[in-house]
């Protein structure tokens, strides 16, 4: 489970979730974000980053910055004019340039930042290359286009042969799937890819002063892989504080779940 899901994780497109999500297209030219004053907003950049400040706003008093999994997250505690943040990948080393600005009334939306070069890639035919040359593990492959499907512009899904939306027989509420978390769980949808299914899960914490940490071995059920977008859940009522996960299972995530037995209704008379 723990080998398959860092390999789900590699594989995916990290992404927000039930709230907006602002898009943007890194292509060499800087990219022009707002950050409201007293909100924290995320940046899905799918890649770990170091960010190098300029001294004018290096100051956790003015501006808290914090980067783990792929995600930044800026606090502006007060406005500043647009300030240049360098932010380096730590793999490739490549250098991607942020015009940041704080003020009040600023949207709050998460930003995920696309790679423009990737998208042309796909868009110049990409996509036809046969799937037996690129097909990963089918948890992979499936899990991916789910994420995909749910969160990414239709014109970078990669379509998979085989794969089909199924019908969902589950409860609105799933209480049995994290008992021990205080996190509501709601499906949104599955796919289907020969034999196997991949249903999304929504979670909302519903503690608004802890935060949580997010492992399958929280999750009740046979299942096969579990992989969440993202690593930790925050307070209820904060932007991190809905997330979601992707479930493979052998055939319907209804047979492999823990779930109340639903009592039929008395008869009349």
């Amino acid at each position: 489970m723990h080998l398959l899901k860092g390999l789900l994780c590699g594989a995916l497109l990290a992404a927000p979730l039930a709230y907006a999500v602002e898009l943007m297209e890194w292509d060499r030219t800087p990219l022009v974000i707002d950050l409201p004053v007293g909100q924290e907003r995320l940046v899905v950049l799918n890649r770990n980053v170091s960010v190098g400040l300029p001294v004018t706003i290096a100051n956790e008093d003015i501006l808290r910055v914090q980067s783990t999994g792929g995600v930044l997250y800026f606090k502006a505690h007060e406005a500043f004019d647009t300030q240049r943040v360098q932010l380096k990948d730590e793999s490739t080393g490549e250098i991607i340039l942020v015009d940041l600005t704080a003020k009040t009334g600023a949207s709050a939306e998460q930003i995920q930042v696309v790679n423009a070069e990737k998208v042309a890639e796909v868009d110049a035919g990409q996509r036809s290359e046969p799937a037996a040359e690129r097909r990963a593990p089918l948890p992979v492959v499936l899990t991916r286009y789910v994420a995909q499907s749910l969160y990414s512009p239709l014109r970078v899904i990669e379509p998979v042969p085989g794969i089909n939306r199924v019908a969902m027989r589950l409860p609105e509420s799933m209480a049995t799937l994290m008992p021990a978390l205080p996190v509501e769980a709601r499906p949104i949808a599955a796919w289907t890819l020969e034999g196997l299914h991949a249903t999304a899960i929504e979670l909302r914490n519903q503690d608004p002063d802890r935060s949580f940490e997010l492992d399958p071995r929280y999750l009740h059920g046979a299942l096969m892989a579990a992989t969440f977008m993202h690593p930790t859940i925050g307070p209820r009522g904060h932007l991190d504080g809905t997330t979601t996960v992707i479930i493979v299972t052998k055939g319907p995530l209804a047979e492999h779940l823990q779930l109340p037995r639903i009592q039929p209704a008395p008869q009349e008379g």
